[in-house]
């Protein structure tokens, strides 16, 4: 069977996710037949650099025979139970792992399958533990502008992306959003840290306002993804931890992600040296491989919930939380961190990619090149029409998968990547934007 045909055949019966099926009238779904490190094979044999890491969630590779024979292991002892009133080793202990190598005294830790799930797990938690410890009034959420949470009901209601959220604004909760830290949005000749503290400050403004009405706020530290990588300064992080300490509000992390390593240390907290209440983590914590997300909390939030009542429990469940292959699979990825010294290495990348990159920045059609830890985008000038359709159709035809998120071009490899790999990235997207630019 031709993968033509098996692409038209997804179109008839697959549902394709963030795609207007109609486009598929024009490009064809690429048929991914096996992935091998960081390369995805078609039916034709033909191989596409994954530098976006399958949606941000792939950190060493396709195909990874340590994660492999990891998840291999586990389906021989027991592929998942439900985890009330059971328990299995592999969560327990990448519970534990994960308490060692998160901020602070993050302990606790609360599973799910995904991002937004995890969302609405430290939003529900922030909620309850107010409505349990005295202070009914704090119900509300506070976000940043441009900030994305998923796209659940309750995580699209702190998500500012209008492209998801317009059609469903008659549904969600009502929340408050404040003016984001990304340097984009500098003026007058803000410095990064300038347009921080002045993001900043609008926050302490409306904080002490309205502080009584507020459970959390919720922010992706240092990055902003679906808005196109936008990309802030620490300090933002410090101040809205002492902000949050000083009016009694819960900081929820979202790191889904960028937790492990994508900002260059494990967790982008870390680079502002402060512990949130809530830290949500998905994507890359399986290595890609199987759907698992986890909330961490602190031992003051966790003995709220500590009582003799069951109605006083957090009674939120998901089937599949825990799941023991997606645990093994997350024990085998903090294993290679470990024994490869992973977060070193990354920076040796990172500092040479930087160096195959020096053209594209200066490229006539590229304007806000920015990079933190193993994360990279640009805004393309003057877009085309279709701008990121076409840039993924282009880049296919120079073996790179790639999918740019409306003008804002981005590239999350795994951590894999090797030299001729980056050079190969630098080529593809020049020729692309110089495609572009003649079309």
């Amino acid at each position: 069977m031709s993968d033509k045909k098996l692409s038209l055949r997804s179109n008839q019966a697959v549902w394709h996710p963030c795609t207007q099926m109609k486009d598929h009238e024009k490009f064809l779904p690429l048929e991914v037949t096996k992935g091998i490190g960081a390369w995805l094979y078609d039916q034709n044999g033909d191989r596409y650099l994954d530098t976006i890491s399958s949606w941000w969630v792939n950190l060493f590779g396709h195909c990874n025979p340590r994660i492999n024979a990891a998840i291999i292991d586990q389906l021989q002892k027991i592929e998942h139970v439900l985890l009330a009133g059971c328990t299995h080793e592999p969560v327990v202990l990448l519970s534990e792992r994960l308490a060692k190598l998160a901020p602070g005294d993050l302990g606790h830790c609360f599973y799910a399958s995904d991002g937004a799930s995890a969302t609405e797990i430290a939003l529900k938690m922030s909620f309850q533990y107010w409505q349990q410890c005295g202070s009914p009034t704090k119900k509300n959420y506070i976000s940043l502008q441009n900030g994305y949470h998923g796209e659940t009901l309750g995580a699209l209601s702190v998500t500012d992306v209008p492209l998801f959220k317009q059609t469903y604004a008659p549904l969600l909760l009502p929340s408050i959003t404040v003016p984001t830290p990304d340097w984009r949005q500098a003026t007058n000749n803000e410095t990064p840290y300038d347009c921080a503290l002045r993001a900043a400050a609008a926050l302490e403004q409306h904080l002490e306002q309205h502080h009584a009405e507020i459970a959390a706020l919720i922010l992706e530290p240092l990055i902003q993804g679906a808005i196109g990588m936008g990309m802030y300064h620490p300090v933002y992080l410090e101040r809205a931890r002492q902000l949050c300490d000083r009016y009694q509000v819960h900081l929820i992390a979202d790191e889904i992600a960028v937790g492990f390593g994508r900002t260059g240390t494990m967790f982008a907290c870390e680079q502002a040296a402060i512990t949130p209440d809530f830290l949500c983590l998905a994507k890359g914590l399986s290595g890609g491989y199987l759907p698992l997300s986890v909330v961490m909390t602190t031992d003051n939030i966790y003995a709220a919930f500590y009582d003799d009542l069951t109605s006083k429990a957090f009674l939120h469940s998901h089937s599949h939380s825990g799941n023991a292959l997606a645990c093994r699979a997350a024990l085998a990825t903090l294993d290679i961190f470990e024994q490869d010294n992973v977060l070193a290495s990354n920076a040796v990348k990172a500092h040479l990619f930087n160096q195959h990159l020096q053209s594209l920045k200066t490229h006539p059609k590229v304007e806000n090149f920015r990079n933190c830890g193993m994360i990279w985008a640009f805004d393309a000038r003057d877009p085309v029409a279709n701008f990121a359709n076409r840039f993924a159709q282009l880049g296919l035809e120079q073996q790179l998968l790639i999918r740019p998120i409306g003008r804002a071009v981005y590239i999350i490899p795994p951590y894999i990547l090797e030299e001729n790999d980056m050079q190969l990235i630098a080529n593809g997207i020049l020729q692309i934007l110089d495609q572009l630019t003649e079309s």
